[in-house]
């Protein structure tokens, strides 16, 4: 009988053995998965950045010189032109001033005026022409008898001056009649109209009065402000041409970080479209800044930053003007320094902490930050090179936690 029991006592044994030890793997504390990265030793680049967009150093805007009547500008935006080869434009001589009733009476007046000028300036010639033939005739019997002493010498010189006078007054007629008929000619000018233009008008160069409005730069077209045909104004706004090639970029940066940027600093241009990033500089640091409202609605003070770019023509042939873009402007540089991940790092009592994987233990260690980058910042107490800190540390990590590398 106690040989039977035996079994029976060991299988209850292994029983009971298993299901405390199933409790206990239950309640055993299980690793975290945790996102666990190295701290190191390398150089820290302290940068600005924000958006802005790129704009052509050198734009100019095509006016009309003159007023006038202009022909259609057959550019479209992009077009390639060339310094005064491309034409824009012509323009033609304005129009007259049509006439209402009263300035069309008034004109005809003045035809009339003119030709009545006309006709007293033909009277007054023809009894010049008379009086010279008197005088003339005068002037020859004078010098006939002047040998004979029947004539004096001041009636010979009295005789020649009226003749000398008569034919001056013939000239003076002629000139009058002159006169006159440029006022008809003047006065009918009034009732010209003006000419219809069409679309097979001759060239540019074959009309002198035709003035042709070329393009000031070599470059493209961006923009064409002024397309129909019509009567144009001095200083009318016809396109904006100017090189795609010759950018630079805008940036609007806070003001605390415009401040601390300085004309020869090193930029990064992303965001424009490209698979590869620009290189840029910073030419100048606008002195003025203006107010700005953020997307959340918050007032902003905004600094403009002017960057050349300095990458080839053939490596962003896509960007154009006014095309959004991102830049990344180096201001400070800490050398030899220890780095750890922004994403480590999380708000402790009075500073800054981090937790650091002993052996696959987690422990809380308060850091002392200098600056701070786009992904890294500067350790000056706490860590070493060679530490592993956990990155992005959710609720389920404490001080003590087991973790494991992985997703968190």
């Amino acid at each position: 009988m106690p040989a039977r029991r035996l079994p029976a006592r060991l299988l209850v044994g292994a029983v009971v053995l298993a299901v405390a030890a199933a409790f206990a793997w239950a309640l055993a504390p299980r690793p975290v998965p945790a996102d666990i990265r190295p701290v190191r030793r390398g150089t820290l680049a302290v940068r600005v950045a924000d958006d802005g967009v790129t704009r052509i150093r050198e734009r100019h805007v095509v006016r009309a010189p003159l007023a006038g009547h202009m022909s259609r500008v057959s550019l479209e935006p992009g077009a390639a032109v060339v310094a005064g080869t491309t034409v824009i434009t012509i323009i033609d001589p304005p129009d007259p001033t049509l006439l209402d009733p009263r300035a069309e009476a008034e004109a005809a007046a003045r035809v009339e005026t003119a030709r009545a000028l006309r006709d007293l300036a033909d009277k007054a010639l023809a009894r010049a022409r008379v009086q010279v033939e008197y005088t003339a005739a005068d002037l020859e019997r004078a010098r006939t008898l002047f040998p004979t002493k029947a004539v004096t010498h001041e009636e010979l010189d009295a005789a020649e001056r009226a003749w000398r006078t008569a034919v001056d007054e013939v000239a003076e007629a002629e000139e009058e009649i002159h006169v006159a008929q440029h006022l008809i000619e003047v006065s009918q000018a009034a009732f010209v109209r003006s000419r219809s233009r069409r679309e097979d008008d001759p060239p540019p160069g074959t009309d002198a009065w035709r003035l042709p409005v070329t393009a000031p730069v070599d470059g493209r077209v961006l923009r064409v402000l002024r397309k129909d045909g019509g009567p144009v104004a001095v200083g009318a706004e016809l396109v904006e041409v100017g090189d795609v090639g010759d950018l630079e970029a805008v940036i609007d940066l806070v003001s605390e970080d415009a401040a601390q940027v300085q004309p020869g600093d090193a930029c990064e241009i992303t965001g424009w479209g490209g698979s590869q990033p620009l290189a840029g500089r910073v030419r100048t640091v606008e002195p003025r800044g203006f107010t700005k409202v953020s997307p959340l609605g918050v007032e902003e003070q905004r600094v403009n930053v002017i960057i050349d770019i300095d990458a080839p023509r053939d490596v962003r042939l896509t960007l154009g003007d006014d095309f959004r873009v991102e830049a990344a402007i180096t201001i400070d540089k800490v050398h030899d320094a220890v780095l750890v991940p922004l994403a480590a790092l999380f708000r402790h009592a009075d500073g800054e902490a981090v937790y650091v994987v002993v052996g696959q233990r987690a422990r809380l260690v308060p850091v002392t930050i200098g600056r701070r980058g786009d992904r890294e910042a500067e350790v000056r107490a706490g860590l070493t090179a060679g530490d592993r800190v956990i990155a992005y540390p959710g609720d389920a990590i404490s001080a003590g936690t087991l973790v494991t590398p992985g997703s968190p």
